[in-house]
Parts: C-alpha cells; sequence; structure tokens
C-alpha cells in the first residue's frame, strides 16, 4: 500500500500505477508530470509515497517534452517519405524551429508538406507507443553509424555515461536529448509552414497558454538567423562536437578571436551608419531581452562613435522608475518592474527634450535600496552629442514620442546562436541567455541560481510583451551571441546549478542545464578579452 497526494489530497493504491492512468483516473489532460519535484514522463511506474503534479502545455516544461517529441514524430514521417535525407532543425521566426534539408535531392514545396502533412496525421491518429530503452554506447555507435549519423556519433563520443537512451516507435529508433511523451496520438496540435529553403513548424506555446501563437514574419530577425547559421557553419562551430573540437584541436583561440572580431566588425559596420546620418540622430534607443549585453554593448557602440568624432552620453532608464508605491503591480501582487507603465514616461520626455535642445537638467537617480529616485547629478550637452539610451523599452515609441521618428535611431540586440547539439536538437537561444543571467546574478548580485530561475517565466512573459513586437522597427540588428561561449561559461555555471538539491522546487530545470553543459569542453576565460560582452557575465570587463 503506498500514498499519492494530488492537489491536496491523498489517494491509496494497492498496485503500482503509471502516470498515464493515474491522469485518466483523475481525468487530467497532460503531457510529463514531476514525482516529488523530479520531472518524469507518464510511462513512469509509481510503487511509493509520492506527491504528484501533471503538467499541461501552459507549463513551459511540458511543452519542451511536446517540442521535442513532435521533432522525433516529424523525424518519423520524413523517413517514411524520403528515406535516407538527412535533415536540421534549427531555431526560426515566430516562436518556430525550422528543418532544413542537408543536401538538394529534396524540393520543399506544397506537395512535399501536404504529403508530410498526411504522414504526420495517419501517425498521430495511430497512437503509436514511444518506449524509452538503454543502449551501450556501442551499441549506440554501431546503430547510428548504419544510419548513417555522424552528428550522433560525434557527441555522443562527449557523453559522461557508459549508456545512451534511445526512442523506439515501431521500427523507428532515435534519441532526441529530451524526455518524450507516451505515444503518437499526444502530438495533434502543430502547423507546418513553408519557409525557403526548408519549412517551419509551429508548437503550441506555454505563454499563450498551450495555443499556438499567431504566425508572424520577421525578416529582419530571419536575416539574423540566416546569418547566425553561415555563420556557425564557417567557423566549425555548427555543434557541440564540432567546438568541443576546436578546443582539441587547440584553435580555440582563433575561435574566440574570429569571434570578437566579428563582433568589431558589426560595431564598425553600425558606426558608420550612425555616421552618416548624425545630422539628424539625437536619440540611440538600444533594447533586447534579458542578459542580451545591452550594457556591455552601449559601451562599446559609444566608445565606437567616439573614433568617428561623435561623443555620446548614456541615460539610464533604470533612473525613471516610479516609487515602488506607484508601479503597477503584476499577477502575484508584486512591483512589476518590466512594465512600461512603471517607468515615469512624462518626466523621461520632458527631460530628454530638454537635453536635446541644451538645457540643463538635473538627473533622477533611483535607489533600489529606499525604492524611490532620489535627486541625480546635473548634466548638460551640446546640440551635437547624441543620447544614448538602453533597456527593454527603448523600441517603444511610447517611450520616446518627444523625439521625431527620423531623429532616432533603433538598434535591436540579442544572442541568437545557431548551434545544435546535433542535427535534431537544437539549443534554444533563451537556454543561452538563462546560463548568462545564472552566472552574472550569482557571481555579481549573490542571487542563488534557483531564485533566478523561478524569475525566468515572467522574465520571458515581459519580453513577449514589451521587447520582441518592437524588434522588426529597429534600425540595426546585432547578434551578440559568441559561438564560444558556452565553453567558457560551463565552469561558472556547474558548480552554481549542482548546488541546486533534488528536493528544491526548480531542480528539474537545473538537471536539465547540468546535463547539457556535460557535453561541453572546457575553455579557459583567460583568451576571452577585457571588452567582451562575455566580461559581463563572467566579470573581469574593463568596463566595471
Amino acid at each position: 500500500m503506498f500514498t499519492v497526494k494530488y492537489q491536496g489530497q491523498e489517494y491509496q493504491f494497492s498496485e503500482k500505477i503509471t502516470l498515464k492512468e493515474l491522469a485518466k483516473q483523475f481525468g487530467v489532460k497532460c503531457y510529463v508530470a514531476t514525482v516529488n519535484n523530479r520531472l518524469r514522463e507518464l510511462d513512469y511506474y509509481i510503487n511509493y509515497d509520492c506527491e504528484v503534479e501533471f503538467l499541461d502545455l501552459s507549463n513551459f516544461d511540458a511543452v519542451r517534452v511536446y517540442e521535442t517529441s513532435f521533432r522525433y514524430l516529424l523525424l518519423m514521417a520524413l523517413e517514411k517519405l524520403c528515406p535516407g535525407v538527412k535533415f536540421r532543425f534549427g531555431q526560426c521566426v515566430s516562436r518556430s524551429i525550422c528543418c532544413l534539408p542537408l543536401n538538394n535531392s529534396v524540393k520543399v514545396d506544397d506537395k512535399f508538406l501536404q504529403k508530410l502533412n498526411e504522414e504526420i496525421k495517419e501517425l498521430v491518429e495511430a497512437d503509436l507507443p514511444i518506449r524509452r530503452s538503454k543502449m551501450t554506447k556501442d551499441e549506440a555507435f554501431a546503430f547510428y553509424r548504419s544510419k548513417g549519423y555522424e552528428d550522433k556519433i560525434e557527441i555522443l563520443k562527449y557523453r559522461p555515461e557508459d549508456y545512451v537512451n534511445a526512442y523506439r516507435c515501431g521500427d523507428y529508433v532515435n534519441y532526441m536529448f529530451g524526455y518524450m511523451v507516451p505515444s503518437t496520438g499526444y502530438l495533434k496540435k502543430y502547423i507546418l509552414r513553408l519557409y525557403y529553403p526548408g519549412f517551419l513548424i509551429q508548437f503550441p506555446r506555454a505563454e499563450e497558454d498551450g495555443e499556438i501563437p499567431e504566425f508572424e514574419d520577421s525578416p529582419a530577425f530571419g536575416r539574423m538567423l540566416k546569418e547566425a547559421l553561415d555563420w556557425s557553419l564557417l567557423c566549425g562551430a555548427d555543434t557541440v562536437a564540432h567546438l568541443n573540437k576546436q578546443v582539441e584541436s587547440g584553435s580555440v583561440v582563433d575561435l574566440v578571436n574570429m569571434c570578437e572580431t566579428k563582433h568589431n566588425n558589426m560595431l564598425s559596420e553600425l558606426g558608420l551608419r550612425i555616421k552618416q546620418d548624425i545630422a539628424n540622430i539625437r536619440l540611440i534607443a538600444i533594447a533586447g531581452p534579458s542578459s542580451s549585453g545591452k550594457t556591455t554593448f552601449s559601451n562599446r557602440l559609444r566608445i565606437e562613435l567616439m573614433t568617428r568624432g561623435i561623443f555620446p552620453i548614456k541615460i539610464s532608464m533604470d533612473d525613471y522608475y516610479l516609487d515602488r508605491s506607484e508601479a503597477p503591480l503584476d499577477e502575484n501582487g508584486e512591483p512589476d518592474l518590466e512594465d512600461i507603465a512603471a517607468l515615469d514616461i512624462r518626466l523621461f520626455n520632458e527631460q530628454l527634450l530638454a537635453l536635446i535642445q541644451g538645457e540643463e537638467v538635473e538627473m533622477p537617480r533611483f535607489d533600489f535600496k529606499l525604492g524611490r529616485r532620489v535627486k541625480g547629478p546635473k548634466i548638460k550637452i551640446s546640440k551635437d552629442t547624441p543620447v544614448i539610451i538602453e533597456g527593454i523599452h527603448a523600441l517603444n515609441e511610447v517611450l520616446t514620442k518627444s523625439i521625431p521618428k527620423h531623429q532616432k535611431f533603433k538598434i535591436y540586440i540579442s544572442p541568437t546562436p545557431q548551434i545544435n547539439i546535433d542535427n535534431h536538437s537544437p539549443i534554444p537561444a533563451s537556454e543561452i541567455r538563462m546560463l548568462r543571467r545564472i552566472v552574472r546574478d550569482a557571481r555579481f548580485r549573490k542571487t542563488p541560481a534557483s531564485e533566478t530561475i523561478a524569475m525566468w517565466p515572467s522574465v520571458r512573459r515581459g519580453e513577449f510583451k514589451w521587447i520582441y513586437p518592437f524588434q522588426e522597427q529597429a534600425d540595426f540588428v546585432f547578434n551578440t551571441e559568441l559561438t564560444y561561449e558556452l565553453g567558457v561559461m560551463k565552469k561558472y555555471a556547474l558548480p552554481i546549478l549542482e548546488e541546486i538539491g533534488r528536493n528544491d522546487e526548480y531542480f528539474i530545470q537545473a538537471n536539465r542545464l547540468v546535463k547539457f553543459l556535460k557535453y561541453i569542453k572546457d575553455i579557459d576565460d583567460r583568451y576571452v578579452p577585457c571588452n567582451s560582452l562575455l566580461r559581463e557575465f563572467i566579470g573581469g570587463s574593463c568596463f566595471y
């Protein structure tokens, strides 16, 4: 006899039961569950006292399981449709992933997608079981070699365990570096779209309460993704295994310097663009999601402009927060500092316009300990001095409505890598940013990783509401990814994440990151320049 606690109630069972069967008894629609705070697939058996939570598609972990499982299903359908053809997944616009054929034998058009859709629907309707099993590394090497999956062979060489998980559905076998749903019948919600030279897949999203968001093309962001993929191939680091080989071959110094030079070149291009229109530009606005490197980027841009005879002044948006007592509240009743209404927009516009008109202005300074603004320095600038602002709302016209549009130069920045674990398993850009923030918060703000992880869903919701809708308004898009950074971040992130115990509420997320980081070879941070964007997160920046 054992007891299962669910939603505050206790239930007695005499025989072992799977989570799938338990969910059915409770009438719950779910895709994965937690058992005593451990993420478990629905085929997992319970025969001991525990507390269970079932996760639907309003949960980020459940959505991750759904996406992983659908990539598996899609590959199974593609193998039936065009056997022997290899495909690669990657990030794409509108919160989707793209699928690209890796040779020219497949023509992706409407007819192809119609056949693929029919194949997927047939597999979903069949509700075929997806079973996990273990094989030795040698067995996995032999299997993947028979399939021609050299990318999977390369990454498995770095797996610390002696065994490999594999998932079988009928005759199809693959491993996607993540948990799966128990059968194909769970994977009914998706949209396939042509997106040359491949196609993209839209999934349910947690921030949309499990619904598929409306498709919005993003040409500027799409170009950045294409350039990121081209770059990762150029520098030989399009997968974790290829990045590791750079470390092992002794060429990591070249890789680091290539990535940093790329940033230098982009800054030079940006500086030239601004210089060409400096007679009109009074405001340079920089925005991007959390942990994009906005502070270091704005400092480096300032110096780049100084070399061109332009001497901008920086204004911190944080100093224009309303007093905490006046800030809007989030769904938990806490001050929502990511809402644009948390800023004193009227005062900001008044002072910004006064500065540009050559008046002396007494700037505010926000005291985070007191939770209110205090007096700051008095400043006055010449008519030739542009103002740099950076923050999550910097591209929003509401924030800078006192300045005519033609006098603004808007820059969107974000780290958007196109590095995969293997061809079938892309690394989301949000994972890179979360690792950056975990490391920075622990090193410089004494914030435990569990607190940073706890805040992350709220941060992400704020990004979808306040940042991404404005990214296409940017005059320049700057990719702040550094292809080598995972190798540097690993030694800082792992000890912080491993401090989160099994009983911690955020062990699931931490453990997922730990498993992923263990595939990556260390890169010594002595190779990282003092002005690198990465220094904002690991320390040693010349700007602080």
